[in-house]
């Protein structure tokens, strides 16, 4: 009976990185994807009830009979921008940041041993980390930059690419892991996320300042409007805090955009003691965060996995693996490696000429009759019309006398003689 295929398994069934997929792949999120829940719920929470008092402020003109066309400007503005703000916190967190495709094996070095032996060979091949460089330099805008080969991902990195630990990817233009959106901001994602913070300041200062007009036009003085608008008061503490957080992001940020760097960037090699070989000035350097294309995805994770044909390989002689004998078994802990089996790894051809079972009956041959061993600088001669197998099949004794050696199967002569 045939075996069944197993099903192919798509790309983001199979990441190695700690990214949360949902809708089939289409998603992406970070591990730490349940902050954007909170992050909602800070956003949406306030501007809601701000948009509640404001309906209920217009209701009460209308039961008035007053002038309320302003508070359906302000409704309905309060409505968009906060429609906006959790749509671009949702794009921020969702989309994949720039992750950097892994390689199954690491890139080939180019500064290999001078030596081409078949031993040489095969330690090169099993250990081809110990040849590579750990960075190496690029020019970028005429300057050279030095990229880091990372560990986890087996290739060097792009330049201004890094390896988030807890994303477990290595991003492109990589700025920060931003917990409140649970995602790290990259080159795909980084303009979602400086909309996202600067609506968010604009959404703080707007239910700010309507929230005070509210409570200066009411009636009994502000401080009797005060003291009986506690939700209004609370808008107001709420934004004047926020604000102070969301709005030094947008400043930061604006600053970084400006002079074309990324937090990573700023934190670690302060651009004011070397020049910076991105900067393209205020106005291009503005251009490239809001009116250059974004580029695409560099994997593709809702296709099929590609398997690699390294760990689909089979042994093809798996009957000679499994007669390895304990002489093999010392010869390979001498060599300071242990042989696994179905690791598709093979010895240096001058090892897998060497035939064990040979060397382990001679050792006991060696063993048993020590004495009668004619001495190294002897060899087995055979006779012409007799064969080598039944020889070693019916035995061997081996008589030293002053003048000759006889054997009772085969005859063997000095090397000096023959």
């Amino acid at each position: 009976m045939a075996l069944e295929k197993p099903k192919p398994k798509r790309l983001y069934q199979v990441w190695k990185g700690s990214n949360r997929f949902f809708c089939g792949g289409r998603l992406i999120f970070g591990p730490d994807v349940a902050s954007l829940f909170l992050s909602t719920l800070l956003v949406a929470g306030p501007a809601i009830a701000f948009c509640i008092k404001m309906y209920c402020i217009i209701e009460d003109d209308n039961t008035a009979h007053r002038e309320n066309g302003r508070w359906y400007a302000v409704l309905a503005i309060g409505i968009i921008l906060t429609v906006l703000d959790i749509t671009l916190l949702f794009l921020t967190s969702s989309r994949d940041p720039g992750i950097v495709p892994r390689k199954s094996t690491p890139p080939e070095s180019d500064e290999a041993f001078d030596l081409n032996t078949p031993s040489m060979e095969w330690v090169n091949g099993r250990t081809p980390h110990l040849t590579l460089p750990r960075t190496k330099d690029v020019i970028v805008n005429g300057h050279p930059v030095k990229v880091k080969y990372c560990d986890t991902c087996m290739l060097y990195r792009p330049p201004r690419a890094s390896h988030c630990s807890i994303c477990n990817n290595c991003v492109q233009r990589f700025d920060h892991h931003c917990p409140w959106v649970g995602q790290c901001i990259g080159i795909r994602n980084y303009r979602f996320f400086y909309m996202f913070i600067s609506t968010s300041t604009i959404l703080c200062i707007y239910v700010f300042v309507f929230s005070w007009i509210n409570i200066i036009g009411g009636e009994g003085g502000i401080w009797h409007a005060m003291s009986h608008d506690i939700l209004s008061d609370f808008l107001i503490v709420y934004c004047f805090i926020a604000v102070w957080f969301v709005g030094g992001l947008t400043v930061f940020h604006f600053y970084l955009i400006c002079t074309n760097q990324t937090t990573y960037e700023n934190f670690r090699y302060r651009y004011d003691k070397k020049e910076n070989p991105y900067n393209k000035g205020m106005i291009e350097n503005i251009k490239e965060v809001f009116l250059s294309k974004i580029p695409s995805a560099m994997n593709d994770f809702r296709a099929f996995e590609q398997e690699d044909e390294n760990m689909l390989m089979e042994p093809t002689t798996p009957n000679l693996l499994q007669s390895i004998t304990s002489s093999k078994e010392k010869i390979d802990i001498e060599m300071g490696t242990k042989l696994a089996e179905g690791s598709g790894l093979s010895l240096p051809e001058i090892l897998r000429n060497l035939d064990y079972d040979d060397i382990e009956s001679n050792l006991k041959s060696k063993e048993g009759s020590a004495s009668d061993c004619p001495g190294p600088f002897f060899y087995p001669v055979e006779p012409k019309d007799s064969v080598q197998s039944s020889a070693i099949e019916d035995g061997t004794k081996v008589e030293e006398n002053s003048d000759e050696v006889t054997s009772s199967h085969q005859t063997t002569t000095p090397l000096n003689q023959a």
